[in-house]
């Protein structure tokens, strides 16, 4: 499994529409998509952290690469203070993991 950990602050008054655009993004998943958490952070409401999963880096990047996906990130990018601080990797541990 692969995917990407994010760091992102919501512009005041947009939390309702990053959320919206997640639960939308749920709901038409790319090929390999496992899920994500997003955390909104108690000590600041307006920064979350998201965690996506991939079934592989091969299929991460067809969906980061893909025109789907970044009129998609457009779209989130503009509800944004600025852009989210990316960290790509290897996922070594989840639940259910042997």
């Amino acid at each position: 499994m692969y995917g990407t950990v994010a760091r992102f602050r919501v512009k005041s008054g947009m939390e309702k529409e990053i959320e919206a655009i997640v639960r939308d993004y749920e709901n038409t998943p790319p090929p390999g998509y496992i899920g994500e958490y997003i955390y909104r952070l108690d000590s600041d409401p307006q920064t979350y952290i998201m965690a996506v999963m991939f079934e592989s880096k091969e299929a991460y990047f067809a969906n980061a690469d893909s025109p789907e996906q970044d009129a998609e990130y457009r779209k989130f990018r503009d509800l944004l203070e600025s852009d989210p601080e990316w960290m790509d990797g290897k996922i070594v541990s989840f639940p259910g993991m042997s």
